[in-house]
């Protein structure tokens, strides 16, 4: 990568594009991470997926507290998956693809997570409260899902305005040429798929 990494907004095609699995650490990835965590803490967030930074990659960084000083609760996590659903909960969600936009969204209340962490060391563990949600949201946005397909059509219909705007903004941003049109967007994620994920 010859530039830093930058956040993506709605309706950016890396955010609906399914991440591969890495196959591959090096020392540029964990650069990477690092820059993921520094964007997150920035934008005042507690989670942020590769798709987030138009990046192909099955890579989530987290911190449930959004507080850069609580180390014990920063995780970077390669290839997780998530299994064994159980209970469900409605609590608002926002994103930072999505600023300044919440919905309710149903999570399920407990998960089970399988990953690896950057260093190379399998991790497995039940979560729930906040670990859960940010998990559920994050590993969706892996597999081109946003929190706004989980909720209701009635709050589709309430935020339908913002995405427009965002939609509009992003034209405007494509147009003058500071957003690559999607068959170079596409050609990019498959030139970066073949460095670490092949």
């Amino acid at each position: 990568m010859s530039s830093e990494i930058a956040i993506v907004k709605y309706p950016h095609p890396a955010l609906r594009y399914q991440s591969k699995p890495l196959k591959r650490v090096d020392a540029e990835l964990r650069e990477i991470a690092a820059q993921m965590f520094q964007l997150m803490y920035e934008t005042k967030g507690i989670g942020l997926a590769g798709n987030q930074v138009a990046l192909p990659y099955r890579l989530i960084v987290i911190n449930p507290t959004g507080d850069p000083e609580r180390k014990d609760q920063e995780f970077c996590l390669l290839n997780p998956v998530l299994s064994r659903p159980k209970g469900t909960e409605e609590l608002d969600e926002g994103c930072l693809s999505f600023p300044e936009i919440w919905a309710p969204v149903k999570r399920a209340k407990t998960i089970r997570l399988n990953a690896y962490t950057i260093q190379g060391e399998e991790v497995n563990w039940e979560a729930d409260g906040m670990l859960a949600r940010v998990l559920q949201h994050e590993c969706d946005h892996l597999d081109g899902v946003v929190f706004v397909d989980r909720t209701t059509e009635t709050e589709k219909l309430r935020i339908r305005d913002d995405l427009e705007e965002l939609e509009i903004e992003y034209r405007q941003n494509e147009a003058l040429g500071r957003i690559p049109h999607p068959e170079r967007i596409a050609t990019q994620l498959a030139e970066l798929e073949k460095l670490r994920c092949v």
